[in-house]
């Protein structure tokens, strides 16, 4: 017996995505060369830049379009020199077709409301553990249960949230222990990354950068952690790769978001890592790079797990939202 088709709506906005880019590519609408940036896409496709990343990642897997040293992907699969076409999707006549639009229109739904949630339920994570009720959750974002239920299944896709022994949704809670074995992974994954990004790096960015921390203007270690995963760890051409590395600091991301609206100051000797580290990639030293990251992720690691002790000392936050319960 075949399976009953997904309707539309009901796939991965991902999939969405990627289905209306490959129409668009296999119709010769985008020619080869032509410049693929995931925001641009997402504005077009009013919807947020991680499912375009992912299925810019799809696409890049499947040899329809392919890394190259600029930002952004190129439509063919690089066997031929193209030279790089920058112009507006519109110019082009890109076309989203009638079953893809009311598919984003449904996905894009939950997508709107995601990236609040994920923050919310990462950021309670270190206070313990707690159940994420369904039915208030879709109270609390004025949406049906069923987009209530799509944000969940995709907080858990991620790692977010499980299922415990009675079917409820649990977050948390972050201990020391997935501290410690969220930085092992991230010491063998995001080296590796770095090294396989080496040639699709686009220094003029990485330079910018350097100039951007010793000015003052970047000096938010959020910041810098989404620089170094958006302009180097995320070039590299394995996606499954840079997928696992982003799920993996979605955790860590949250920690650090929440400890510092705690009050906790900022570390100067991690922004001069930061700098040191972008001077050795801005320079192409990227073996003094790859083994400088490692030690940086190894003194983080030891830093985090002080900042987590902290919150033993702090009493649970009175702002958590009302879908969590404690456990």
């Amino acid at each position: 017996m075949s399976a009953n088709p997904i309707a539309p709506g009901q796939e991965p906005l991902y999939e969405t995505i990627s289905s209306v880019l490959r129409h668009n590519i296999r119709s010769g609408r985008l020619p080869d060369g032509f410049v693929l940036i995931e925001g641009p896409i997402a504005k077009l496709m009013q919807t947020s830049r991680a499912p375009v990343q992912a299925s810019l990642r799809m696409l890049n897997a499947e040899g329809l379009i392919h890394r190259f040293r600029g930002r952004g992907y190129l439509v063919g699969n690089g066997k031929t020199n193209s030279t790089p076409i920058r112009k507006p999707l519109e110019e082009f006549g890109f076309e989203i077709p009638n079953v893809s639009r009311s598919a984003l229109a449904v996905r894009g739904t939950w997508q709107r409301v995601y990236d609040k949630v994920e923050a919310e339920i990462a950021a309670c994570q270190i206070f313990g553990e707690f159940r994420v009720i369904e039915t208030e959750l879709a109270n609390h974002l004025g949406v049906s249960r069923t987009v209530a239920r799509d944000v969940l299944s995709r907080l858990n896709e991620r790692g977010l949230i499980r299922k415990g022994a009675t079917s409820h949704w649990l977050a948390g809670p972050l201990t020391a222990r997935t501290l410690r074995e969220k930085f092992e992974l991230r010491s063998i994954m995001e080296p590796a990354a770095l090294i396989q990004a080496a040639d699709h790096i686009d220094h003029a960015q990485i330079v910018q950068v350097c100039g951007q921390i010793e000015s003052g203007k970047l000096k938010d270690s959020a910041e810098l952690e989404d620089a170094l995963m958006r302009l180097c760890l995320g070039r590299a051409p394995n996606s499954a790769l840079v997928e696992i590395i982003s799920n993996n600091r979605l955790l860590l991301s949250a920690m650090d978001k929440a400890l510092s609206d705690l009050g906790l100051p900022i570390d100067p000797v991690a922004l001069d890592q930061y700098r040191t580290l972008f001077e050795l990639i801005g320079s192409r030293q990227m073996s003094a790079a790859t083994a400088y990251l490692k030690e940086h992720l190894r003194i983080l690691s030891f830093k985090s797990l002080a900042r987590l002790k902290i919150v033993a000392l702090i009493p649970e936050s009175e702002s958590l939202p009302p879908y969590l319960t404690p456990v």
